[in-house]
């Protein structure tokens, strides 16, 4: 598996896929071409990254990256590559249209970007062992916890980037919390984290604490500032929120918070390697299910889980979102996307509460909903993973 540098990444609103990635891509193409004599870049969308991108803001971040005065950029949702639903093509033309260079370049979720025939999986850079069994083997051999496995793989040092990262989350939740105004896009949604942060601090109840700090990062992606992937951009909430009404309300020390986003990195970068983060690939429960599944864990360390009970918990997480669609109304990371992130900032607290109350033992294992999350996004049809034909999207679009 990667570094969980691959997995957290900073960066700004509102979908990792089709903000994110096809802004890296914009980015290396440009840097590809610079020595050669073009006049105009020609970019093709294709697949979900065509269907979604206009509400994405796909085409504004390339034209922005490129420039708007010589880039032109086209929406083929009908061209879909097995490799991947999320494909580009950049093109340089000369003066008289020619072609220069090219290149076809694929966003696969949470801000990647690969070449076709690229290996997606399978890169043991920084941790050898692929699953959540193996990891679970060599804790218990080496009387270590999740965490220390991470230390151990990365490099001590990884504290200093998980600080980072740690930073934003809780700037994106800060801020979120203070603003009051409308989500930019069709559907004029008013932002509610405030509200319910005010609700808190009549009640003190830690359910409105986390719907409060999940809903401010997920309207603060929507808007299109700064967050961080986890496992993307539109299931950004869920993790941050709940670290940050956990530290609030009992008190954790940093430490502490950098320690739980190791574990959660763990079961993140395995939904990653074997299985999809990716709406477009698998449906929402790529998305918000992995972030579940990582919150749970994060919050079971926290709640003083031992390792089978963080599992356990990830794996209640993830499970009970298999079958999720990803349907966003108007192809906006607003409706149903938002909404997704404070639920399962809360399923993930009672994931976790409820793995504690038992040894650990289970019958179903993260490995296992893992490869049940694979096969059942194969079988979801593709008007349900971030296409906006079907679903909620379309029950939408018949009442406007």
């Amino acid at each position: 598996m990667d570094s969980l540098k691959e997995l957290y990444k900073i960066g700004f609103g509102p979908s990792s896929s089709h903000t994110m990635g096809p802004h890296r891509a914009a980015l290396r193409f440009l840097e590809k071409t610079m020595n050669l004599p073009f006049k105009k870049f020609y970019v093709e969308l294709y697949g979900s990254l065509a269907a979604t991108g206009k509400g994405h803001l796909t085409d504004w971040i390339i034209l922005k990256t490129l420039g708007k005065d010589r880039t032109e950029v086209v929406f083929k949702p009908e061209v879909i590559y097995d490799y991947h639903s999320n494909g580009m093509k950049f093109y340089a033309l000369d003066e008289n249209g020619n072609e220069i260079d090219a290149y076809l370049v694929f966003s696969v979720g949470g801000g990647q970007i690969l070449e076709l025939g690229e290996k997606r999986k399978g890169n043991r850079t920084v941790y050898q062992l692929n699953s959540m069994k193996e990891i679970l083997e060599w804790c218990h051999l080496n009387h270590k916890k999740i965490h220390e496995y991470v230390e151990f793989a990365e490099g001590d040092s990884i504290y200093q980037y998980l600080s980072d990262i740690w930073k934003v989350m809780k700037e994106s939740v800060e801020t979120g919390l203070e603003r009051e105004d409308v989500l930019p896009g069709s559907l004029k949604f008013r932002r509610r984290a405030k509200m319910f942060y005010e609700r808190y601090l009549i009640d003190r109840d830690i359910t409105t604490l986390l719907f409060a700090c999940s809903e401010a990062v997920a309207e603060q992606n929507a808007s299109g500032h700064k967050i961080v992937t986890a496992p993307t951009c539109g299931a950004s909430g869920a993790l941050p929120g709940l670290l940050y009404s956990l530290q609030l309300y009992y008190g954790y020390s940093d430490e502490e918070i950098l320690k739980a986003l190791a574990t959660a990195s763990i079961v993140g970068n395995l939904i990653k390697e074997n299985g999809s983060i990716s709406g477009a690939e698998a449906g929402c429960q790529a998305e918000i299910g992995t972030a579940c599944a990582m919150a749970s864990a994060a919050c079971a360390y926290l709640l003083g889980g031992d390792i089978n009970q963080i599992e356990y918990a990830a794996e209640i997480g993830l499970e009970h979102h298999l079958g999720l669609t990803c349907d966003p109304v108007d192809g906006l990371v607003q409706v149903p996307c938002i909404e997704r992130n404070p639920i399962a900032a809360r399923r993930a607290f009672d994931a976790a509460k409820y793995a504690l109350l038992t040894d650990g033992k289970h019958i179903i294992t993260l490995d296992m909903a893992i490869d049940t999350m694979v096969e059942t996004g194969k079988d979801i049809h593709s008007k349900y993973k971030e296409t906006s034909t079907g679903g909620l999207a379309k029950r939408m679009l018949m009442f406007k």
